[in-house]
């Protein structure tokens, strides 16, 4: 398989995976359900959609200024604005071609403000880190909380946890072997892998020489508080989920969340695996899939139109640059 060939698979099969999901979510409700869902769409309440949509754009706010605390100990400190716009930019663009924006976002980052490109990379990988442990975090916080269905539902669908280990087990193997065997070699290949590593652990280990720690954490925070309230705000455009607790909202937000890393933008797939989860606890497919549709248009239209605008205004703002 050509080089090519595998590039033009990566972005085909995630858009296609998201077209067929769209598909089969809409030839698998009747008529009837899907006028119901439309119902439901068309009289949410625009305040909490609006709500919702201003969270989201609070936690992206708040990123740009997090990151300049990990590229301030490299010696750069970019404007807040260029942040912004770039990150939007680099959101409306992983809508497009999965994973193209952290490339893009570390590229303008070179071209508007001079950071050297590994070095920038280096922080987005950082902010990758953090964001994994974080959703861990609250991935254990709802185990916690609802362990009992979680349990339950896991042995139904009968995951083989040993599996997982092992496959675990592997990849960490296999990636020491990599590591020992480009640390040793003095190809030229070996050496430029070594130099873009080296700017990249700059990036990552950037976070332990920041000046501002605590304000480093209280951003983070924000930004995962901002990722929820966005999502719990939702449940009040629906009757049927205005009972729901914060608990019970964190199993859809975590199925969402995975949901979001397999299509473009979840496309498809996230209004399924979050009216999956709010079924466990009894809310009905069809206001399940209306809730998934409302947050997913609402994210969506906001990445779109403050990407699009972002994505114009970047070059503008920087001509003299």
């Amino acid at each position: 398989m050509t080089n090519g060939l595998k590039h033009k698979l990566k972005v085909i099969l995630p858009i296609a995976l998201g077209v067929f999901l769209v598909w089969y979510s809409y030839t698998s409700t009747t008529p009837e359900n899907r006028s119901q869902i439309l119902y439901y769409i068309k009289e949410a309440n625009p305040l909490y959609v609006f709500l919702s949509v201003l969270m989201g754009i609070l936690g992206h706010i708040s990123r740009a200024i997090r990151w300049n605390y990990l590229l301030e100990p490299l010696g750069y400190k970019p404007r807040i604005t260029n942040n912004i716009l770039i990150i939007l930019t680099s959101y409306f663009a992983n809508l497009g071609i999965p994973r193209t924006g952290e490339v893009l976002r570390a590229t303008a980052l070179t071209t508007y403000e001079n950071v050297p490109f590994e070095k920038g990379f280096g922080t987005i990988v950082t902010e990758r880190v953090i964001d994994v442990i974080m959703l861990l975090l609250i991935v254990l916080i709802t185990f916690l909380l609802q362990s009992e269905i979680i349990m339950a539902m896991l042995i139904e669908r009968g995951i083989n946890f040993t599996g997982i280990l092992l496959l675990t087990g592997a990849g960490i193997f296999f990636l020491v072997i990599f590591v020992l065997f480009i640390r040793k070699s003095s190809s030229s290949i070996a050496k430029k892998i070594k130099i873009f590593v080296k700017g990249l652990m700059d990036g990552v280990f950037s976070i332990f020489k920041m000046k501002h720690k605590w304000l480093f954490i209280f951003h983070t925070l924000f930004i995962w508080a901002c990722y929820i309230g966005m999502f719990w705000v939702i449940k009040f455009t629906l009757l049927e989920t205005l009972s729901l607790s914060l608990g019970q909202l964190l199993v859809a937000f975590i199925a969402g969340s995975f949901a979001m890393a397999t299509t473009n933008g979840g496309i498809g797939l996230y209004p399924i695996a979050v009216s999956s989860a709010l079924a466990i606890f009894g809310i009905s497919t069809v206001s399940g899939d209306a809730f998934g549709w409302i947050i997913w248009i609402a994210q969506t239209l906001m990445i779109v139109v403050f990407g699009a605008i972002s994505f114009l205004l970047l070059p503008l703002l920087n001509r003299n640059r």
